[in-house]
């Protein structure tokens, strides 16, 4: 059975309040859930989703979005997060993003995330403007909740830390991409990585960019065997 969005949305201020938070996650005995994805606009590499469930007696301070932290303070607060609350990750790959479409890989990595927790839910808050449909629980939509909401930015850290060490190792099987710097996004240097080298197997073929890569490097090599 699907619920879907919730009927009632929960009220959050534009910062997050514990005091707030607290009173949410007691009504739902404990069972609030915050969801977040990390990689959606990449040219490579995965997209991570993290469920997070707080202990609201333990919260480490100074939970907020990840792209406002700096790579360090993630490392700690990463490490805090995973010792006193309930986390799982999931993620789709570059095939699956390109069989599915970005949306529809990041949503269904939601619903694996939440469903692999050790705690099953009660109630789920998601950063942005979607609620999955395959969620068995009621489902609330937060835009910039990962800034609003402490479960929230617990799973926006999570989600940026394991993708972001996911593309540090995958520099060791395709190397010359930069992968471990940029890790997998647009830059000039991602960019004349994939003008020299055309897309790796690691690559989404269906973002433009990596698509007119692969043309023209396609071109090129037809051009020098002719």
């Amino acid at each position: 059975m699907t619920f879907g969005p919730s009927l009632f949305d929960l009220p959050f201020p534009e910062s997050p309040d514990l005091w707030i938070e607290q009173r949410h996650a007691a009504s739902f005995h404990g069972g609030l859930c915050g969801v977040d994805e990390a990689g959606r606009g990449p040219w490579a590499g995965p997209v991570v989703t993290a469920a997070v469930i707080l202990d609201y007696d333990n919260v480490p301070d100074g939970l907020d979005d990840s792209k406002k932290l700096t790579e360090a303070r993630r490392e700690e607060l990463f490490g805090q997060i995973v010792s006193t609350a309930r986390v799982c990750t999931a993620s789709a790959s570059p095939a699956t993003i390109d069989r599915l479409n970005i949306r529809a890989a990041t949503l269904s990595a939601m619903v694996r995330a939440v469903n692999g927790l050790s705690q099953v839910p009660a109630y789920v808050l998601v950063d942005g403007r979607d609620v999955p449909r395959e969620l068995k629980q009621q489902g609330q939509a937060l835009v910039k909740g990962d800034g609003r909401c402490l479960c929230i930015a617990a799973a926006s850290i999570v989600a940026k830390v394991t993708r972001d060490r996911m593309m540090v190792r995958l520099e060791e099987h395709a190397s010359g991409y930069g992968f471990a710097r940029h890790k997998g996004y647009g830059v000039p240097q991602h960019q004349e990585a994939l003008d020299r080298l055309g897309p790796s197997p690691h690559h989404r073929m269906s973002f433009k960019p990596v698509r007119l890569a692969a043309v023209e490097k396609n071109r090129a090599s037809k051009v020098r065997h002719e």
